[in-house]
């Protein structure tokens, strides 16, 4: 009995040991040919049509540095705008499939990445501290990153936006339930210096009060809802000036808008679910979160004064100043955490001199990976934020399809 049993057990044994073999090979195989569709598409800035080879190399070196049987058979442009497609194959030992012509002794792979299926928002300061080339910078880097993202000529299932903050955000009339205009932290409509400071306002000389200007809306760009419209986009960045009255920089109000326009809730609807999109939002400040209070060069001595007009005095708080960390400081991190927890990655850009608490500020609002700071950047020169940008808009390739 158990001689003619024998060839068949030894046959079942034969069989799967044979597909172990051949799902082991299959899963590294995979996984090598992700890591290198990854690789790939990280150097699509700089070989969209695949032409210069370059892509081609990432490829072929990341597939072999995981995986050294692994032979590269086809590299694509994928379907999808900005993306690669990659496959490979692979061979497996077989002790009896292969004989009996069960299975063929070879496994294929398949895999895609690039720049798709992103929501990305420019949340900038446009404080006066910015204008020039500061903001000129920022306007070519944001316009190159569009480029990447949005490429002439194609309708890839991208999206751009963008708030301009200062003191507080300026709405247009796409806002769902809000007219145009700028607004207060407590969602009321911007008129200057609230009602309850009115008196104070003109208690003071008219030397100071002719400092003051009641209008800090105005000269500020409206916030633009996500669009595929590359033309709109790059209209809209180039309104971006950080001329006129200012109102100081309140970072918490350009993140809060920044996600209401990433999020498909009302008062913007254009966002896509977020299991279907990964949603960006790119923060660049070149000062604190302030409201004129906290010293330094661009501090008003006399009260009330140009900041008094910002989302937090305009809501009729005084209390949103820079003693114990500063209200603004902490509303800033809660705002950042509502992002996140919506599904939003903030990407966020410190420009400038900083001091140690405004680097550590910023990077926790980044969302890096645990124990790196890969979310986060620092920009001492203006020429330094072009090289940011196009760190980021690499990580964005860093998607699989």
């Amino acid at each position: 009995m158990v001689a003619l049993l024998l060839p068949v057990l030894l046959g079942v044994a034969g069989i799967a040991i044979d597909m172990g073999n051949m799902y082991m090979t299959h899963t590294r195989l995979q996984a090598a040919v992700d890591a290198g569709a990854l690789a790939g598409s990280l150097e699509l800035p700089y070989d969209p049509d695949l032409s210069k080879g370059i892509v081609e190399q990432a490829i072929n070196d990341m597939v072999a540095a995981n995986m050294e049987a692994a032979e590269v058979t086809s590299v694509e442009a994928g379907t999808e705008i900005r993306s690669v497609e990659v496959t490979a194959q692979a061979e497996v030992n077989l002790l009896l499939m292969g004989i009996l012509g069960l299975a063929d002794q070879t496994v294929e792979a398949h895999a895609a990445a690039g720049f798709n299926k992103l929501e990305v928002v420019f949340a900038v300061d446009n404080s006066g501290s910015m204008k020039g080339t500061p903001i000129d910078m920022v306007k070519e880097a944001s316009i190159a990153l569009t480029d990447l993202l949005i490429p002439d000529g194609t309708s890839p299932d991208t999206k751009v936006g963008l708030v301009a903050f200062r003191g507080k955000v300026r709405l247009g009339d796409d806002a769902e339930g809000f007219d145009a205009g700028c607004y207060n932290a407590d969602g009321s409509r911007n008129e200057g210096i609230h009602e309850d400071f009115m008196d104070d306002y003109w208690a003071l000389p008219y030397y100071y009060r002719s400092r003051i200007t009641l209008d800090t809306c105005s000269d500020l760009p409206e916030a633009l809802a996500l669009s595929k419209d590359k033309a709109r986009i790059i209209a809209s960045i180039n309104t971006q000036t950080a001329t006129g009255a200012s109102s100081g920089t309140v970072i918490p109000e350009g993140i809060k808008w920044a996600r209401h326009i990433l999020t498909p809730e009302a008062p913007y609807t254009q966002g896509g679910d977020k299991e279907d999109f990964r949603k960006i939002m790119i923060l660049l400040t070149d000062g604190d979160t302030e409201d004129g209070e906290c010293g330094g060069p661009y501090r008003a001595y006399y009260r009330p004064n140009n900041y008094w007009t910002n989302a937090y005095f305009g809501s009729g708080r005084n209390d949103a100043h820079c003693e114990d960390a500063g209200v603004l400081n902490a509303d800033m991190l809660a705002e950042a955490q509502l992002a996140k927890d919506a599904g939003i990655e903030i990407f966020t850009i410190r420009f400038g001199s900083s001091d140690n608490v405004d680097i550590e500020l910023m990077k926790q609002v980044a969302s890096s990976k645990p124990g790196t700071d890969d979310h986060y950047f620092d920009a001492p020169s203006v020429y330094d934020i072009p090289d940011v940008f196009k760190q980021i808009g690499k990580q964005l390739g860093w998607r699989l399809l």
